[in-house]
Order: C-alpha cells, then structure tokens, then sequence
C-alpha cells in the first residue's frame, strides 16, 4: 500500500474516496514522514506491543504502527473513514479498526481482551479541544499502558510540563505530572498536516509512573482540590477552596493545613507545587 505519509499518495486516496474533514472531529491529517518517524521512535514500539491508537483518520499512522508493533488497535470515531481505513490498511493483519467514540470505550476491557491485561501503548494525535478528557480518562481509570505519545496543540504540550508560578500551569500540567513523566520530543509546525491547522503542534511522551511521585492518601480529593484552585485562579486557596462547591472544607480548616504546612494564607493554587497538593489533600482528608 501506499505510504501516506507522501502528501500526494493522501491527496489522491482522499480524492478517490471524496472525503470531506468534518469539522466538528479535528480532522488533520499528517503529511510528514519524518514526523511519523519520530513518533514511532519515541513511542519505542517493538514486536512485542500492542499499540492503542486514537482517532487514526485515513491510517496514516497507522501504516508505521503496524509496520512496528506487534498488535495495533485503531479506535475512530467517524464513520466515513471506515471504508478508506479498510483499502489503506489492507496488507496489514494485524490491525483492527474499531468505530467508536474513544471517551465511550472500556479501555480497561479492550486491554484485557486485545493484550490479555498487559500494558498497552498509546498513540494518537489528537484534536485540541478533545485532549484533555482523553488523557485524563486514561490516566483516571487506571489502564495498563506504558507510554502516551500524543501529537497535540503545542501550547497544551507545553502546558503538560510547566510548573507553579507560570501562566500556563494548572490542573493538566499537575495531572499529568501525577501520572507521568511529560516530555516534548518534536515540535511540528502547520504546513505537516492536511487541511492546514491555524496553530503549531507537538509531539508530547509521557511515560507512565509505577508509582505516583507524591503520595496522596486519596486521589479524588486531591484532584478536586486541585480543580477547585485552579477554577478560580485569582482567588486565594482559603477563598478559592472556602467557596467551592465540589470540595467539602471549610476555610478554617484551609487555614489550619496552610498553617501547618508552613504557608501564607494569601497563598493562591497556582503556587502550590504537586507535592504541596498532595500534603494539603492529606491534611483535609484526615480532618
């Protein structure tokens, strides 16, 4: 088959097909076989994986997978692509296109099935403004998965590695840096994908955790603490977390931990480093 990533070889089987990109699903196809390169060498894909990859529109990452991995399964959300996936992958079997919406998917049970509970890898790229729910539905859930190497927004792949203080830190960044090791391993400006995309894009490697490196004694509350800071930026946490409706402490209680912690009670959310969530989570939760 055609590699895909020749931006002639997908002009002409979008042509063959008269597809049209649905706006509504982020559609944007890459056309760089560099990149695709340096994706499949990031995400360290051997015979041995069985490889996750979300939304892979006209297969065109999906070729490299298949021709790197031991397994790939191919979720996609829309319809139309389906007959087009079935030409483009046809001299490969070991790929399976699912048409499904990926947040509606048991991933946990696809794992099971596919790769008999071993850790998967995962690697899409992915439309900006459904980023943040998929990543977090996989870290949240808690599946078996290695890696997470995504293509994404550039300003949201630098906001997975950014730290307290800055602009663009906030709950994503602290989630992610809960779960995983973030690392940027390409910068992919818009002139790689067809329809051209208005902003630049990354590549982004996170590389799960065995272990979380702070330890909360409980995660929900710690990440509904986290999300009520960040809700409200401009607040203090004694304010912030006082008034939200979310989390359940009272803003003396807030006091106290900050107090204990050795902090101001001026201090804001965006602040706090991971650790500094975790220890105040741990604190409210006890009380």
């Amino acid at each position: 088959m055609a590699n895909l990533g020749i931006p002639s070889n997908t002009i002409e089987i979008l042509q063959k097909y008269n597809f049209n990109f649905q706006k509504k699903f982020g559609q944007n196809f890459l056309i760089d076989t560099h990149v695709l390169e340096k994706i499949i060498s990031a995400a360290e894909i051997t015979k041995d994986d069985c490889v996750v990859e979300i939304g892979p529109g006209i297969g065109t990452m999906t070729q490299y997978l298949a021709e790197a991995a031991g397994h790939v399964v191919a979720v996609e959300i829309d319809k139309n692509l389906i007959p087009i996936l079935a030409d483009t992958l046809s001299s490969y079997d070991n790929v399976e296109v699912i048409n499904e919406d990926i947040l509606k998917v048991d991933i946990n049970r696809l794992v099971q099935e596919k790769n008999g509970g071993r850790p998967i890898k995962v690697v899409a790229n992915l439309p900006y403004y459904i980023t943040t729910p998929i990543i977090m539905g996989l870290f949240e859930s808690h599946v078996p998965m290695d890696s997470i190497t995504i293509m994404v927004q550039k300003e949201v792949a630098d906001r997975m590695q950014e730290g307290p203080g800055t602009k663009d830190y906030g709950a994503l960044s602290l989630a992610v840096q809960y779960y995983a090791k973030p690392e940027i391993v390409a910068n992919v400006p818009p002139n790689c994908f067809i329809p051209r995309p208005n902003v630049g894009s990354a590549v982004i490697r996170l590389t799960r955790y065995q272990e979380p490196p702070v330890k909360a004694e409980n995660e929900k509350l710690m990440f509904a603490l986290i999300r009520a800071s960040f809700n409200q930026r401009r607040k203090t946490l004694v304010n912030g977390l006082g008034n939200a409706s979310n989390v359940n402490v009272s803003k003396d209680a807030v006091r106290e931990a900050l107090e204990q912690m050795g902090l101001p009670e001026t201090i804001r959310g965006e602040a706090l480093t991971l650790e500094q969530f975790a220890q105040l989570s741990n604190l409210l939760g006890r009380k």
